[in-house]
C-alpha cells in the first residue's frame, strides 16, 4: 500500500512565523526544515510567490533571504498554474486569501496551512483538503497523534 505523501498549500504568515522565530525549534522552522528535507511537498503559484514578496518587502525584510526562500520554493517546490479564472470568492473577509484556496484545489493539495482566522470560515476542513495550523500540520508531517485544538 503506497502513503500518500502530504502537499500543502503554506499561507504567507507561515512562512513569516519561520523568519520572525528567536526559536530554532519553533513548528515553522521545524516545517520548513522538513519540507526541504522532503518529507512533504510545498504547492506553490506564480500569484503566491508574488504576494510572499510583496508582505516580506513591506515587513522589511532583507532581500537576500526573500531571494533565497523565493529559490528554495521554485527549486523544492511543486508549481501550480493558478489563472484568474481559478480563483473564486471563498474568504469574504480578506478576498486575498482566495490565492490560496484556489491553489489548494487546483494543485489537489491535502492541507492549506495557515495562522489568519479568515479560514475559520471553511470550519478547519474544505472538501478536498484540511485547513491546520503550523503546529497541528507539523504533528501530522512528524506522524506524531494530533493533540485537540
Amino acid at each position: 500500500m503506497e502513503i500518500k505523501k502530504l502537499k500543502a498549500v503554506f499561507d504567507i504568515n507561515v512562512y513569516l512565523a519561520a523568519y520572525l522565530s528567536q526559536n530554532p525549534f519553533s513548528p515553522t522552522v521545524e516545517l520548513l526544515k522538513r519540507w526541504r528535507n522532503n518529507e512533504f511537498v510545498i504547492l506553490y503559484s506564480d500569484m503566491i510567490l508574488r504576494e510572499i514578496i510583496r508582505k516580506f518587502i513591506e515587513k522589511g525584510i532583507d532581500a537576500r533571504y526573500i531571494i533565497a526562500l523565493i529559490s528554495d520554493i521554485q527549486l523544492f517546490g511543486e508549481y501550480v498554474n493558478v489563472t484568474s479564472d481559478d480563483i473564486k470568492s471563498i474568504i469574504l473577509e480578506d478576498p486575498d486569501d482566495d490565492i490560496f484556496v484556489a491553489c489548494a484545489l487546483k494543485g489537489e493539495t491535502t492541507h492549506l496551512v495557515t495562522y489568519d482566522p479568515h479560514f475559520d470560515c471553511l470550519k478547519g476542513k474544505y472538501p478536498q483538503f484540511e485547513v491546520l495550523d503550523g503546529l497541528h500540520f507539523l504533528y501530522q508531517v512528524r506522524g506524531d497523534k494530533m493533540p485537540e485544538k
